[in-house]
């Protein structure tokens, strides 16, 4: 039995799968935990408890301020054509370079945490370019759920994951986003998170979610 930490996670995917097999594992995260295990779960700071002797620890850093899907948000407009260093904030966003500032060097701090195996969970994003490059990058499709979402995995001390379950790669959804009249395409179960959801708290919670497949896969491959 492994004593493991799942940070950042409140739906606790992943901690209830380690826990299936036997391990004793919490989940942590600012918010309430929503997967129904309440003495399973830190609601704490997850620096509080990052030192109390885990033998792995899976996290999740949120990727508000991380993801490139967020990149237009980070620059203003009108500097499209400058380089880099020479654009302005963006106007209506003007402290996210200082929240993108934060988030990496958060991520950094549980990269360097006093844990002897650490992987650490987050889709395309500028973790790749400002600390290093992913280990793997995996997809639901690859542990049978039929669906396209690029994982990367920065890996210390743990092997790179396994395909277990090779499926379709899912739906996708066609759409005209109305302010900028483009067509979109998105995987169809992440453009039905962002409709169905009815604040952005929620919409960032349901656009994080760890299939259950790859989370299965954490728990058996990495244990």
């Amino acid at each position: 039995m492994k004593r493991i930490l799942v940070a950042c996670e409140e739906s606790q995917a992943v901690t209830k799968e380690l826990r299936n097999l036997g391990h004793e594992a919490f989940s942590c995260d600012l918010l309430p935990c929503s997967g129904g295990h309440p003495e399973w779960h830190f609601q704490e700071d997850i620096f509080k408890v990052i030192d109390k002797g885990w033998d792995i620890m899976i996290a999740h850093p949120p990727c508000t301020y991380l993801s490139v899907s967020g990149a237009r948000w980070m620059y203003h407009p009108d500097d499209n054509e400058l380089p880099f260093s020479e654009r302005r904030p963006h106007p209506k966003h003007p402290n996210r370079r200082k929240k993108q500032a934060d988030a990496l060097d958060f991520v950094q701090r549980l990269m360097d945490a006093p844990i002897a195996k650490i992987a650490i969970e987050n889709p395309i994003s500028v973790i790749s370019s400002k600390i290093r490059k992913p280990d793997q990058i995996v997809h639901p499709w690859m542990f049978g759920d039929k669906a396209s979402k690029s994982t990367c995995l920065w890996l210390k001390n743990l092997p790179e994951l396994v395909p277990t379950d090779i499926v379709e790669k899912g739906e996708f959804k066609e759409w005209v986003d109305k302010k900028s009249g483009k067509i979109k395409r998105q995987a169809l179960w992440y453009y039905e998170a962002l409709q169905n959801a009815k604040s952005s708290a929620e919409r960032s919670t349901l656009r994080s979610k760890t299939f259950k497949g790859l989370a299965q896969a954490m728990a058996n491959q990495w244990t």
